[in-house]
């Protein structure tokens, strides 16, 4: 299973550097910007590899939101781990 990277600021300077190598290292990206069409030419070249979110990360509960949505919400075509179930004691 590859990895799924969360990277806020995606859009531009530090961040777009790392979306960009995430990327191109194979891995999946779920990318934030406060403009996600900013991010369009990554979803034209990458496909299914990425996803994106509008995030502003003075906004703290949307911060938290996007953490919390990361996996199981803002991208469900990507694999996950199966969830465990907790074996009885005996």
């Amino acid at each position: 299973m590859s990895k799924v990277w969360l990277v806020t600021g995606s859009a531009g300077g530090l961040g777009r550097n790392i979306a960009e190598a995430v990327l191109e290292s194979g891995a999946r990206l779920m990318a934030t910007a406060r403009d996600p069409r900013r991010l369009d030419d990554l979803v034209k070249k990458y496909g299914d590899r990425i996803r994106t979110a509008s995030l502003d990360v003075a906004d703290e509960e949307a911060a938290k939101a996007a953490v919390r949505g990361t996996p199981s919400k803002s991208v469900p075509p990507w694999k996950r781990r199966p969830k465990r179930t907790q074996r009885s004691r005996r």
